[in-house]
């Protein structure tokens, strides 16, 4: 038995020594409810957070309104289902979550103590909602509340730069949609005031660097600034070898973003390393990204396209079979419907006419 394990065993027994339906027993529900979800946390057994949803909905059933603790007890029960959205997706999970956060932030008048980690958790959620659902309100509003958690997370507090960094995340999205620069360049800014407080060591900095040196790569795209590309290769290159290990789960996505800003270079600049880099990163990613990989599609294509890119310099016909190959892949992995379906239709129909240019098939030019 792990030291948690007997922690929830003897969280069980202090329940049973509480069987009326009072705020004793409310307190007891939500003790065991906190072990349960501090085990998820560690195993990822979906069976101990279903647990503490139920232990929490008890605890909060026993909870009348005006109760001091009915507020942390909404709290606590958001974050649980905003957890099992991110582990199994279902919209209604995530509803309950925003629904459960706002019923806590009204009780979280100004001055309360839970009032900024409210905020923040909320505005993850809707960020999230908007990112299923596309509704820029949601984003709006996320915006709105990150900036509010922000205000109560003075320099010097321990969770400021937790803050900014999906602070920066939000602007970023916002940017995605709808193209305004200044969303871009607030997103750099924050995620730099983040990386200065995440120094070596902190279990966060991985992230912070592989964000804004995502971000730095997208205003490369849009303002042809190559020192952002550079620091963006530079960044994600520290994120590879220094937090993103063999075996490591987010080490396909940092090989495939490096990928991306190697390709980039080498279309601004024309450099072969650049392009041999960026293909050799692609396999990387494709080895680590197995079938039913949420981004084993966008790999497929980039690797395709680099390919294809060798063959336009050095004209080795293995490279655009190979290209074509890969596309017919991520194709397969972008039905009807799809968003980037047209992007793979027009890369596969563009390989397929410069093989019949080199080699005459008639078969390749019907393809096209």
């Amino acid at each position: 038995m792990t030291e948690l394990d007997d922690k929830i065993a003897r969280k069980r027994e202090e329940l049973e020594r509480h069987p009326s339906r009072d705020a004793s027993r409310a307190a007891a529900l939500q003790s065991l409810a906190a072990i349960l979800h501090k085990k998820f946390l560690e195993t990822k057994d979906i069976a101990d957070l279903e647990e503490a949803i139920a232990m929490h909905q008890s605890a909060l059933d026993l909870l009348p309104a005006g109760h001091s603790d009915r507020s942390p007890s909404l709290h606590q029960l958001a974050l649980c289902y905003s957890q099992r959205y991110n582990k199994q997706g279902a919209i209604a999970d995530l509803q309950e979550a925003i629904t459960l956060g706002r019923a806590a932030l009204e009780l979280n008048s100004p001055g309360h103590s839970g009032r900024a980690v409210t905020f923040y958790n909320l505005a993850i959620d809707l960020r999230s909602r908007y990112l299923k659902l596309g509704m820029n309100d949601d984003l709006d509003e996320a915006i709105m509340l990150h900036q509010s958690a922000l205000d109560l997370r003075p320099a010097g507090h321990s969770d400021r730069s937790h803050s900014l960094h999906e602070l920066a995340l939000c602007f970023s999205s916002r940017y995605d949609k709808q193209g305004t620069i200044a969303d871009l360049e607030e997103a750099i800014t924050l995620g730099r005031a983040a990386l200065e407080l995440r120094s070596p060591g902190h279990p966060r900095r991985a992230s912070t660097l592989f964000h804004l040196a995502s971000h730095l790569r997208v205003r490369f795209l849009k303002l042809d600034t190559d020192c952002d590309l550079d620091e963006a290769i530079l960044l994600h290159r520290s994120v590879l070898d220094l937090f993103y290990p063999a075996g490591h789960s987010h080490r396909s996505t940092s090989l495939h973003e490096l990928a991306l800003c190697f390709r980039c270079r080498y279309d601004k600049q024309g450099t072969i390393a650049d392009l041999q880099e960026a293909i050799t990163l692609g396999r990387a990613a494709l080895e680590l990204r197995s079938s039913g990989d949420s981004g084993r599609d966008a790999t497929l294509y980039n690797l395709a396209y680099n390919l294809k890119c060798r063959f336009f310099a050095l004209g080795a016909n293995g490279d655009l079979d190979k290209a074509i190959s890969l596309h017919q892949s991520a194709l397969d992995l972008r039905p009807v419907g799809h968003s980037d379906r047209l992007d793979s239709l027009d890369e596969l129909a563009h390989c397929f006419h410069r093989r019949y240019n080199k080699q005459g098939t008639i078969a390749d030019l019907e393809e096209a």
